[in-house]
């Protein structure tokens, strides 16, 4: 039995508890040790073990691995896939296949703004090339908590903070090397095994953008240079 100190401490789900029976996007288990290190130094909040709050930050960390690094629903343990929706900024519900199939980028970053309006479009991207731009853009990963827990299961409302340092090229941009940020809401619908049945997010994309287009545009040919073919790719919006 995979224990506790051979888990990732900040994911509830183990990336090395039947590692070898899931089908991995990148062709093993994904290696958090760049962003935990990252969490750590920029944490707000240190959570009790065992804490409700600690509980749910765990769990949406593992959600967002399974969905960055799994390729088959059958293979995740954080959700009900039968059930399954994600609701972003009030936003028609995306199914589990749908969200995997989108990538967690394109699935939180879809919007209804007019096309000469959007600083992203998630239309444009595949799965690959989302998590390119932001690995690209953040290097160092995505660091994400949970800030408050309002409510325990079997309907959890909380909030959050999901930050990272802006050390790469994003779409033509040059970087800052400054934090870049944004705060939001989450309500999360849990079974009696606490696997998700339904997850809404709220939060405004432009906290976060506006901190990414911050830095001076450079020329396409630069971009390819410097950023994503060469990036790790280790992966998150939630937990890289």
């Amino acid at each position: 039995m995979t224990t506790r100190k051979e888990r990732d401490k900040y994911r509830s789900v183990s990336v090395l508890e039947d590692a070898g029976k899931v089908q991995w996007r990148y062709g093993r288990p994904p290696d958090f040790n760049s962003v935990n290190q990252l969490f750590e130094e920029g944490q707000t909040k240190v959570w009790p073990e065992g804490s409700l709050e600690e509980t749910v930050q765990n769990a949406i960390k593992s959600w967002e691995m399974e969905l960055s690094h799994k390729i088959r629903l059958q293979d995740f343990k954080t959700i009900n896939p039968e059930k399954f929706k994600l609701f972003v900024n009030g936003r028609e519900g995306l199914s589990a296949e749908e969200t995997l199939r989108l990538g967690s980028y394109n699935a939180l970053l879809k919007n209804s703004l007019p096309q000469e309006f959007q600083y992203y479009k998630p239309e444009e991207e595949s799965f690959e090339s989302s998590h390119d731009a932001f690995r690209s853009a953040l290097p160092r990963g995505f660091a994400w908590e949970v800030l408050s827990v309002y409510s325990g299961p079997p309907v959890i409302a909380f909030k959050f903070r999901h930050w990272g340092y802006f050390e790469g090229t994003f779409k033509g941009h040059a970087p800052t090397g400054e934090m870049v940020q944004f705060l939001g809401l989450g309500v999360l619908k849990v079974d009696e095994s606490l696997r998700a049945e339904e997850t809404e997010i709220y939060y405004d994309p432009g906290e976060l953008f506006g901190g990414l287009l911050k830095g001076p545009p450079i020329s396409e040919t630069k971009t390819t240079d410097t950023g994503d073919n060469t990036a790790d790719k280790q992966s998150c919006p939630f937990t890289h």
